[in-house]
């Protein structure tokens, strides 16, 4: 255990650099956290969202449709078989969506990937099993059932609840939360007195 403690340790002339290295890096890494509002992905609230401009229009749509009353954005994209597959789910969408958004390559259009497909029509059935799979009926027939569980939810339920989103310009005057700054108040406080 010594000797691998010893193998860690840099020589004396590298701690100085090695230390600034690490605490440059530290520094940044919860600067990144703390400018991209990283918290805030590990609840449920709708409004994170919109931390990313192109998801108004999915956020306003959804904010003036029936499943507003009852869900949140997680609700319906987002696994919740168990917390661990929940939270790795979202970490994965996560980091492709900051990726794609940091590099600019956001598309015009959003579709949703396969694997959210599949997580969205699972959500449906979960929320909605009664009204799928006819457990309120007593005599229903296998034929039935077996050609609502084959098709997915979308395909007569194309605009539940996002309605016709093609575009950014969707929505153009729709009213969404604006994400809060992330610059702090007194470098806000330096900047008008240097102005003035």
């Amino acid at each position: 255990m010594i000797d691998l403690i010893k193998k860690i340790i840099p020589p004396d002339r590298w701690k100085l650099p090695v230390i600034l290295m690490v605490g440059i890096f530290a520094g940044l890494s919860f600067f990144s956290l703390y400018i991209s509002n990283a918290p805030s992905y590990l609840g449920d609230k709708p409004e994170t969202c919109v931390n990313c401009h192109i998801m108004a229009p999915q956020y306003a749509t959804w904010y003036h449709s029936s499943h507003r009353g009852k869900t949140n954005c997680n609700d319906c994209h987002v696994p919740h078989n168990n917390v661990l597959n929940k939270y790795f789910f979202k970490a994965k969408d996560g980091l492709r969506h900051a990726t794609i958004f940091t590099l600019r390559k956001e598309p015009q259009v959003i579709f949703i990937k396969d694997a959210g497909r599949e997580v969205v029509h699972r959500n449906c059935i979960r929320c909605h099993k009664e009204l799928v799979t006819d457990t309120r009926l007593r005599n229903y027939s296998q034929e039935t059932h077996n050609f609502r569980m084959s098709r997915k939810c979308w395909e007569c339920h194309r605009e539940t609840p996002h309605g016709t989103v093609n575009s950014l310009s969707s929505v153009p005057y729709a009213r969404v939360p604006l994400p809060e700054s992330p610059v702090p108040q007194w470098i806000k406080e330096l900047l008008i007195r240097k102005t003035n």
